[in-house]
């Protein structure tokens, strides 16, 4: 069976966020959770899809290879759904919070990765040809180095909520549902912080600026995206630290323009050179040497010279550089001393030409054809 577009399952655009997704997924899970669809394959089916869904458009990973090749992008990387409604839940566990009683006995003592970050790159298009390194600076929340990320005053220790007894939830039935919410007075940490850290305020982090080199590979282009693992926020509860992407942006170049691994340039040369042919030489992106090309005689307006193998550096392994495409632009004078208007002058009468110099003196077109 075919899968069915992710945004499509969803319900989303594919200009919406992580929000967006989250918020379409829960209330899909809640139509279709297997406790109010009890026998109902078709509904599992949909639960199922909804989650997969979810998973891959929350991954900028994930996405990035759907947005560019669809499901097949997935195949390749390892992505294989889920196998069952454990699965689902031990993913997402935190979109289940609060109902059907998930999440109870999870609050403070769940681990859960750090916030994933995203710092924009602009690059020139010589950067993106050569690769380069490049030192970025950017802002995170890290663990606080006073409390050890405690959040309490060194010395003392949170004390476990009487509340919640340390679950972070509070939990009250509701007909034949269990429903869990956050508790109201340690907040989900299932601790008291009665003397909080002076550095951190309680929170256990601190805003840090971070200074890191980054590796830009030859032939990245707008929209390439670098993951550096473990380079985002810090873990909640000993969990691991979100990710880095780190999102590249080429400028426009003033002299190439750039499609795919493919480069173009914009030549403008006299009626003269197009029609009696010439030899040029241009500059070359990455290479100190210039080029020369030929102008075949009678190269018309907007024909286009393909120079194999100088044009951009390639990403793919199959091909080192992509192809050069010089765009051929012939110029009309907008002005001609006398000389120049005499031969050319010479030259319409060679072609049986007779210009007219007034005014309402004009033979038509076709009528010049019959003659």
């Amino acid at each position: 069976m075919n899968k069915r577009d992710y945004y499509e399952v969803l319900g989303v655009s594919r200009e919406s966020g992580e929000v967006e997704f989250k918020a379409a997924y829960r209330k899909m899970a809640l139509k279709y959770h297997p406790d109010r669809n009890a026998g109902d394959k078709e509904a599992e089916e949909k639960f199922k899809e909804a989650a997969e869904a979810y998973d891959v458009l929350t991954d900028a990973e994930k996405k990035q290879l759907y947005d560019r090749f669809g499901h097949e992008g997935l195949a390749g990387s390892g992505f294989r759904g889920f196998n069952g409604f454990e699965d689902i839940f031990s993913n997402f566990g935190d979109v289940f919070e609060g109902i059907f009683g998930f999440g109870g006995g999870g609050g403070r003592t769940r681990a859960r990765q750090g916030k994933s970050l995203r710092y924009d790159l602009e690059l020139s298009l010589e950067d993106a040809f050569h690769g380069k390194e490049a030192e970025i600076s950017f802002h995170r929340l890290e663990g606080c180095p006073t409390c050890q990320g405690s959040g309490a005053k060194p010395g003392t220790q949170p004390k476990t909520c009487g509340t919640c007894q340390g679950r972070g939830q509070v939990i009250r039935s509701q007909g034949f549902f269990q429903v869990s919410s956050t508790c109201p007075a340690c907040h989900g940490q299932g601790e008291i912080i009665s003397q909080p850290c002076p550095e951190c305020g309680g929170g256990g982090k601190i805003r840090a600026e971070k200074d890191l080199q980054v590796k830009i590979p030859a032939g990245v282009d707008t929209g390439s995206q670098l993951r550096l693992r473990g380079e985002g926020e810090s873990g909640e509860n000993g969990g691991p630290p979100g990710d880095l992407f780190v999102v590249i942006h080429v400028k426009e170049h003033n002299f190439f323009a750039r499609e795919d691994d493919n480069l173009i340039c914009r030549i403008p040369i006299s009626f003269v050179q197009a029609t009696l042919g010439d030899t040029l030489a241009i500059p070359l992106l990455g290479e100190e040497d210039t080029h020369e090309f030929t102008i075949p005689k009678g190269t018309q307006p907007g024909e286009i010279i393909k120079v194999s193998g100088k044009g951009m550096t390639s990403l793919r392994g199959f091909r080192k550089r992509g192809d050069l495409y010089i765009k051929i632009e012939v110029k009309i004078p907008e002005k001609l001393n006398q000389r120049q208007t005499e031969l050319l002058q010479e030259f319409a009468q060679t072609e049986g030409l007779t210009l007219s110099k007034k005014k309402g003196k004009g033979k038509g077109f076709w009528k010049k054809k019959e003659h």
